[in-house]
């Protein structure tokens, strides 16, 4: 124990000895509008003024910095920030609308504050420091500060007192359960970058693998370190999250628009053969499995075809992509075609980043003699270099139009960890050396980028990519899922964590695999992840257990009607979660929300990695355990509703509540009101004549129903109707107005259902519509076939259907 003390002792000591501050400030200060030069004795520190809220901060040791990069961040050109610099002899003091920083010239160090004088951040005495290539800062962890963000953790929510390191990839090793399947190092979408509860955040601009220590080794500090490349990173006060998230999406960019079709159902096939049984593929089995869902009333949308649609290639094995199609599939066009007759969407293909040969096309050869492959020990590799244009257009050109002018019109881009690491199904580690480390976290952006951008022309509408692996920036080319994870139970709720840290960190538009990947389901876990599957910004069934994999017929009676009701629930809320999204592209805003989100400051939901915000008015509470029919929810301030018995409950409070197998808990924030539209089994089955307002009333409260034309990229250009909704509630009287839709989008027609209700209040009297008494009806049935009202005496549930239309404003007053 003594030697192995000696030498730990001994290795502190070294890595102190050839720790290099950035040491002192000497005469050396200049200023080129946001940007602010501060020469040190041993480098020099630029700081530029992106925002009054945010800046960016680079040191270099021999005084030069890389140029700038467009795979993490998009946005570098910033408009003229005001900004006071004041110099004291130990100090520089500068100011901003919004913050006030000092630098501290001896040593040199950065501290900063909100107007108010409140410490934000404060940096230790040699905070910026190289270690050989190793560059990093140290910081004051201050005692209530807690930590959230770095990108798809499956392990923690709150990070402070932990320690992590950010790379893309999986768990390595022998057997799976400790090695592929580790929770702890799942590293599938890293992000370097958190929000702190003191009302900041930091992205690390720096590609290579970093380590972050959040007060593990000291409590009194924390600290992150990149394994080479520039220290740069951005300060960002909010000092909400909401804010904070906007800003850092402002850098790295926000989620675009996905086509509405793309909420419904995506279902992904191995076309009858995993791995082992490819012999039983066939093109057959794909149409029959698309008519299947159609015959079944089972909503969807997409269909993609994985791995074992093309031939495995002569030298890359099941991890490249020959791009020829497989001796079973007879007809491709055929299948493409008889597919979208059936009125879906989209059907994809998946693929690996490597060439590969086959029996008829060698494009591997091609690429390789065009020097379009990325070089692997000064030879030509296999990986397409997806960071060389020439070569992204070729493998489009040369690959991909070949599966696309068949019918494909999107890629899931699997396994672009495997750039510079080992790769899933072979011992090929790909391009070595310091370069593909720098890029190796870079290339599933690079990856993702090419087809989302290329399909988006050659489709005509908006960009979609499946992909498994991101970093920085991968929610510009959506989606991303959440990996390989088995039909186990113990996966279920770190999937659920792995969806809220990944949506803490800017990555909006995110799915799973709904029942697990791997293995066969418990019908009962298959059940209860299915429930969260549509409840999630994505809706995916996958799986490659054969012969079930995961189509919802194949887990028994119960889990095919359960899979049917949630689906169909969700595409009634297509209203809901298409607002939901245009929010998500504005702000940066998820759809999935940690509670912690928008209650910061509430720490009883720092760790609470098992219910989330869906949206702004859902709150979802997925039952995780085996056989449990209730569970424990905690509801943050506020009042709240359970949205299928209306029972009203108090916030910042723990309850128990029942939770029958067919039944996820579901509560709405009171004052909610939630849009729908009719029952469909395939987006744009009918048209949406009617939109349902499901109204939880409680005092003042506001929605705003987004609209465009569901498909083109007008969207960016201000090409949408935004419909105002308020809803006022005193004593027993309430006034619901919906205004006729602003903006330049013109809207079709569709009149409102008001479902209101009225949880323990008396029964109403009257309703007037624009100051016209409203027909008093005896049921649904009626109102189905004209205007009026009833109420429903059991559930308390006042319904109301508008005689006018969105063609100008509707009024409804309860009395």
């Amino acid at each position: 124990m003594f030697k192995k003390y000696l030498a730990f002792a001994f290795f502190l000591a070294t890595f102190s000895a050839s720790s290099q501050t950035i040491g002192d400030y000497k005469n050396g200060f200049k200023r080129d509008g946001n940007a602010l030069s501060f020469s040190t004795d041993r480098g020099e520190v630029k700081l530029d003024f992106c925002t009054s809220e945010m800046f960016r901060i680079r040191s270099s040791w021999s005084g030069k910095f890389e140029a700038n990069e467009n795979l993490m961040v998009i946005k570098y050109n910033w408009p003229n920030v005001a900004a006071k610099v004041e110099e004291k002899k130990d100090q520089f003091i500068i100011s901003t609308a919004k913050i006030l920083i000092k630098i501290y010239k001896t040593p040199f160090k950065i501290d900063v504050f909100d107007l108010q004088g409140k410490l934000l951040s404060a940096e230790n005495n040699g905070a910026i420091s190289k270690s050989g290539t190793k560059v990093g800062v140290t910081k004051k962890l201050q005692d209530d500060e807690h930590f959230f963000g770095f990108g798809e953790r499956m392990d923690f929510m709150d990070r402070r007192f932990k320690k992590v390191t950010l790379n893309v990839g999986r768990g390595k090793g022998l057997p799976h359960a400790i090695g592929a399947y580790n929770i702890l190092e799942a590293n599938y979408c890293p992000v370097p970058f958190f929000m702190s509860t003191k009302g900041y955040g930091i992205f690390f601009h720096n590609s290579f693998a970093t380590e972050w220590d959040m007060g593990s080794s000291n409590k009194d500090q924390y600290s992150f370190k990149a394994a080479d490349g520039e220290l740069d990173y951005y300060f960002i006060y909010g000092p909400t999250f909401p804010a904070i998230l906007n800003s850092y999406t402002s850098i790295t960019g926000k989620s675009p628009m996905l086509p509405q079709f793309a909420l419904g159902l995506h279902a992904g096939t191995y076309s009858g053969g995993t791995w082992g049984y490819e012999e039983k593929t066939s093109d057959q089995y794909v149409v029959e499995l698309a008519r299947k869902y159609r015959a079944l009333g089972i909503p969807v949308d997409l269909l993609w075809l994985d791995s074992t649609w093309r031939l495995f290639g002569e030298k890359g094995g099941k991890g490249a992509t020959s791009f020829e199609w497989r001796e079973t599939f007879k007809n491709p066009k055929g299948m493409f075609d008889s597919i979208y007759a059936m009125n879906y969407k989209m059907v994809g293909l998946h693929l690996r980043p490597r060439f590969d040969n086959a029996k008829k096309l060698n494009l591997l050869d091609q690429a390789q003699q065009k020097g379009f492959t990325y070089p692997e020990n000064g030879k030509p590799g296999e990986f397409v270099n997806f960071f060389n244009e020439k070569a992204t257009q070729w493998w489009w050109e040369n690959g991909v139009m070949r599966v696309a002018k068949l019918g494909a019109k999107f890629l899931k881009t699997d396994e672009g960890s495997a750039f510079g690491a080992l790769a899933n199904e072979s011992e090929k580690v790909g391009p070595t050396g310091k370069e593909a480390e720098r890029l190796h976290n870079l290339f599933p952006v690079a990856y993702a980028k090419a087809p989302f951008l290329e399909f988006e022309k050659f489709n005509g509408f908006r960009g979609l990519n499946q992909t498994r692996e991101g970093f920085s920036g991968i929610q510009r080319y959506p989606y991303i899922f959440a990996g390989d994870w088995p039909s186990e139970w113990q996966y279920f709720a770190p999937v659920i964590k792995a969806g809220l840290n990944v949506g803490l960190s800017g990555v909006g538009s995110w799915a799973h695999c709904m029942g697990g990947f791997e293995h066969q389901a418990d019908p009962e876990l298959y059940i209860r992840w299915v429930q969260f599957g549509m409840f999630s910004p994505i809706a995916l069934v996958f799986g490659m257990d054969h012969p079930g994999y995961k189509e919802p017929w194949n887990y028994g009676n119960q889990a095919l009607q359960n899979f049917k009701k949630y689906d169909l629930l969700r595409y009634r809320l297509f209203p809901y979660l298409y607002s939901s999204m245009h929010q998500q592209y504005e702000t940066g805003i998820p759809m999935m929300r940690a509670l912690v989100l928008n209650d910061q400051d509430d720490e009883n939901v720092y760790e609470i990695g098992d219910q989330y915000m869906f949206g702004d008015n859902f709150m979802v509470a997925p039952v995780t355990i085996k056989g449990a029919i209730t569970r424990s929810i905690y509801l943050p301030e506020g009042t709240w509703f359970n949205y299928y018995t209306g029972e009203k409950f108090d916030g910042k409070s723990y309850h128990h509540v029942v939770a029958p197998l067919e039944t996820i808990p579901l509560f709405v924030k009171a004052g909610s009101i939630i849009p729908m539209q009719p029952e469909m089994t395939y987006a744009g089955e009918k048209p949406v004549d009617v939109i349902t307002l499901d109204v939880f009333p409680l005092g003042d409260s506001k929605y705003d129903l987004y609209e465009d034309d569901n498909l083109s990229s007008d969207y960016k250009t201000g090409k949408f109707a935004m419909t105002k909704i308020t809803s006022s509630l005193k004593d027993n009287a309430l006034q619901l107005n919906i205004s006729k839709p602003e903006g330049s989008f013109k809207t079709s027609k569709h009149r409102y259902l008001a479902k209101i209700h009225w949880n323990g209040k008396a029964a109403p009297k009257s309703t007037v519509e624009n100051g016209n008494k409203v027909n008093l009806l005896n049921g649904l049935e009626q109102l189905n076939q004209k205007p009026g009202w009833f109420y429903e005496e059991e559930s308390h549930i006042i319904w109301i259907k508008s005689a006018g239309d969105n063609g100008s404003d509707v009024i409804l007053k309860v009395n």
